[in-house]
């Protein structure tokens, strides 16, 4: 596995596989068995021929002030050896001064998706993430890329951007991976408390409940109390947003559900904001 650490190095890299399918795998390290689940599925799409490219950035302009950005985890040198044994190709380590111009006036937004939800709770979070996307994309020009579904957000995000900016680059939505509890493995998980920790399990069996609940022709606005109200049982848990949203826009949903829906939950414990969400389906609907 090839290690770059500057933009003209992969660059350089990418032009010795021109004629290879080049699978892009974002993450900002500290990685976890869902990161994994990602490299695995990049080499499925690679085929034999194909490569696959990891990046590691914590990429500041995604944080808001007050954020973690100073103590979110990092681990380069085991992050490097658990892509090596996943068979990854290349892995792009750039710094902070490598991707970004202290001069730079460019942004790329999408404007409602990057408002609504997270982008409620965290303004201009999602500016950063497809600013960063978009510039990954442009240094490595991969045939396509492979994002969580736990970042549901995040995700219609990338795919919108890239619908509208003509990129051409396909988009693969990898299901959330789990601890054995059911709580969505992310990086942050480290930080949480012992008790925090014991009590987060609550969003995956929140999430569980409504799955059944929607089966039963219950309307959009009960079935977020009850969701709310479940969360709200766990004293440690903190809740900062419950949204049910239609599954392919997350456009917003009244009534009765009568098509495939989103839960999106953001839930605090302590300063360690989670986040996790699940596809519903109402009663004529089959998944």
């Amino acid at each position: 596995m090839q290690i770059c650490r500057t933009r003209s190095g992969i660059r350089a890299l990418r032009e010795n596989w021109a004629g290879a399918d080049v699978i892009l795998a974002p993450t900002m390290g500290f990685l976890h068995d869902g990161h994994l689940s990602l490299m695995r599925r990049a080499r499925l799409r690679a085929g034999k021929e194909g490569r696959v490219i990891a990046t590691i950035f914590v990429n500041p302009t995604q944080f808001g002030p007050g954020e973690d950005l100073e103590s979110y985890p990092r681990d380069e040198a085991r992050d490097v050896a658990l892509l090596r044994a996943e068979g990854v190709d290349a892995v792009f380590i750039p710094d902070v001064r490598e991707i970004y111009d202290p001069h730079a006036q460019t942004i790329v937004e999408t404007q409602e998706l990057a408002k609504i939800l997270i982008g409620k709770l965290r303004p201009g979070h999602f500016r950063g993430v497809a600013t960063i996307v978009t510039k990954l994309f442009n240094i490595i020009r991969p045939l396509a890329a492979v994002f969580g579904e736990k970042d549901f957000q995040q995700l219609a995000v990338i795919r919108t951007m890239v619908r509208d900016l003509d990129m051409g680059i396909e988009i693969i939505g990898v299901p959330t991976a789990r601890e054995a509890d059911g709580l969505a493995m992310s990086s942050r998980n480290v930080r949480l408390s012992p008790a925090d920790r014991a009590a987060a399990p609550i969003l995956h069996a929140a999430l569980a409940e409504a799955q059944a609940l929607a089966a039963t022709g219950i309307t959009a606005s009960r079935l977020r109390s009850h969701v709310r109200a479940r969360l709200g049982s766990e004293p440690r848990a903190q809740v900062r947003s419950v949204d049910i949203r239609d599954a392919e826009s997350l456009a917003s949903l009244s009534g009765p559900l009568s098509r495939p829906a989103v839960i999106l939950l953001a839930v605090s414990f302590g300063s360690v904001l989670l986040i996790d969400n699940c596809i519903v389906h109402p009663a004529k609907e089959t998944p």
